[in-house]
């Protein structure tokens, strides 16, 4: 693996490092990498939203490395610094929703190259679109002892009135020529450029809008506008049929903001209520970023998922 870059305006502990991979279909993405502090109980891998970047969870390494365990983040594809679709890079661009999937392989092929002859039990964090992935790689095979979701994209947040509207143009935008341009609403500067603090739809904390907004200031390769309409169909068709499968038997914890307004809330619980081994916690106010929220709800979060993931490593096999 080549060694990338790794931006100190993460915030990151100690020992992270980034490297550059390559997907099966020659796509270059990038993985951020943070060694557990002392022995190693298991690895975490976090799997960011739509817009993200490795940087944006060096607080959340600090959380889980300082709790003994290993932690990854990710540049899917299209984003971040990773090789994107369109010369346009401010669109978020893809052709089909599974190649995400190809950026998982190159991921967990990486952590056993990195994890040596030790291989460690894995869990996944699903936070936002990666809820979406991390429930696709599950059912694909993905060998985590346990799951955690912050607002999983099990459903995207429309008007009723609106959401017709969004499958026909977006359906039609392939056969028009036109699955390459901004879904409707949506403009090229990143959330937090382009909006002011009151009444955004991420995180009550001002200091955490700061180090989000201070992130793409001083690295404006990071950015990344709204989704293409190809995109957005893809994601449509995806969740949809995520929504058809039965949950999977696997221990789940899903935290989901009580005045979140990005994901389809009602989504996130009918697929709560049918799963067997699952937990909903909903802190009251708290909006999309659960781990960029005010400092009891993260101190909630990261105290709750170290738990959860000690308890179900202890009984898990390695990943290998």
């Amino acid at each position: 693996m080549q060694e990338a870059p790794l931006y100190e305006e993460a915030e990151g502990p100690a020992g992270g490092r980034a490297f550059w991979l390559t997907t099966s279909d020659g796509v270059r993405i990038r993985m951020g990498w943070w060694p557990a502090q002392g022995e190693a109980k298991g690895t975490v891998l976090l799997f960011p939203g739509r817009t993200e970047y490795v940087e944006k969870y060096g607080h959340a390494a600090c959380a889980y490395t300082k709790a003994g365990f290993n932690m990854i983040s990710v540049d899917w594809r299209g984003q971040g610094l990773a090789d994107r679709a369109l010369p346009e890079r401010a669109t978020g661009h893809i052709d089909e929703f599974d190649e995400y999937q190809r950026d998982v392989a190159a991921v967990t092929a990486a952590v056993r190259e990195l994890e040596g002859e030790r291989p460690l039990p894995w869990s996944v964090i699903g936070h936002s679109m990666g809820g979406a992935i991390g429930l696709r790689a599950i059912y694909e095979g993905l060998p985590v002892a346990a799951s955690v979701f912050s607002a999983p994209m099990w459903g995207i947040r429309f008007h009723p009135i609106v959401r017709p509207a969004a499958w026909v143009l977006s359906t039609l935008s392939r056969p028009l020529r036109m699955s390459d341009r901004f879904a409707p609403g949506t403009v090229p500067e990143a959330y937090t450029q382009a909006n002011p603090f009151a009444d955004n739809m991420l995180t009550r904390d001002p200091e955490m809008w700061e180090y989000m907004r201070r992130q793409i200031a001083a690295h404006p390769d990071l950015s990344l506008g709204g989704p293409s309409l190809n995109w957005l169909n893809r994601a449509l068709l995806d969740v949809r049929d995520l929504m058809r499968r039965p949950a999977p038997a696997l221990p789940c914890m899903t935290w989901l903001g009580e005045g979140e307004r990005i994901v389809d809330k009602s989504a996130v619980q009918k697929r709560m209520a049918s799963w067997p081994d699952g937990d909903l916690v909903m802190p009251e106010g708290a909006e999309h970023e659960i781990m960029m929220e005010l400092p009891e709800v993260r101190e909630a979060f990261y105290a709750r998922t170290t738990a959860f993931f000690a308890e179900h490593f202890a009984k898990a096999k390695p990943s290998a």
